[in-house]
């Protein structure tokens, strides 16, 4: 699958991924290959990037993400600086 974050200003990840968890606004759900097509507003919190056995995370304010023929998109408002 392929993982792009974008904010206003910057594109904040782009790769392949294996697995994508993201804080939809009813509560925080997980993105697998073949996932079914989906738009989803997603509030403040983690964007949890698996990538094999290695995990990454990226934490946002709120935003959109959609998820199509294995290409899943987060549109970001903005990201927490660590």
């Amino acid at each position: 699958m392929k993982l792009t974050i974008i904010t206003p200003d910057k594109l904040a990840y782009e790769g392949d991924v294996t697995a994508v968890t993201v804080p939809g606004s009813a509560g925080s759900f997980q993105i697998l290959k073949d996932h079914a097509a989906i738009v989803s507003t997603l509030e403040d919190g983690k964007v949890i990037i698996k990538k094999n056995n290695d995990e990454e995370v990226i934490i946002i304010k709120g935003g959109v993400v959609e998820v199509k023929d294995n290409n899943i998109i987060v549109l970001a408002e903005g990201i927490a600086e660590e």
